[in-house]
Order: structure tokens, then sequence, then C-alpha cells
């Protein structure tokens, strides 16, 4: 199935500067799997050594927060947007 991901800008680095790419995979940890095989290391930043998303990482799937879905085995349909967001935190 193929995907399309949304990569923020800090994660840029990995993909030559390209905010979207695209990935394989069924559900969303092929997909990342697959988007590590191309663009290695990458995948380390979203999932912690446990392989669980990291705490101030945020995915969705076709803009539905995978932790509220089936977390990595979240469905990726062919022509799925996949957003990869970092929480933002910050106060006065």
């Amino acid at each position: 199935m193929s995907v399309s991901v949304r990569i923020p800008t800090i994660l840029r680095t990995y993909t030559g500067g390209d905010s979207e790419v695209t990935a394989e995979g069924a559900d969303l940890a092929a997909v990342l799997d697959d988007l590590d095989a191309r663009y290695a290391g990458i995948k380390g930043r979203i999932l912690d050594e446990a392989g669980q998303l990291r705490r101030f990482v945020n995915v969705y799937v076709d803009n539905d927060d995978v932790r509220f879905l089936d977390h990595l085995q979240t469905p990726t349909p062919d022509g799925t947007q996949v957003s990869v967001i970092p929480a933002v935190a910050g106060g006065c």
C-alpha cells in the first residue's frame, strides 16, 4: 500500500529536505519500517527504545491520532495520508 507521509521540519534532514515522502505498508508499523529503509534513522526519532511512539511525537493517519486508533497497527490503505507532528510545548 502506497501512502504519503508528511515530514516535520525537524526531521527533514533525513529526507533531504522533502516535506512529504512516499512509503509502503499495510499498517503504520510497516510504513515506519519502509520509511526507515528509505531514510535511515528517521524511525528512531519517531519511536522510542521500546518500539512505541515517542511521548512528544504525534502521528495521524488521515487526520486521526493513532493513539486513539490501533497505535502502530493502525491500517494504512493505499492513498492514506500519514502526518508526523512533534508536540509543541511552551508558555509564558
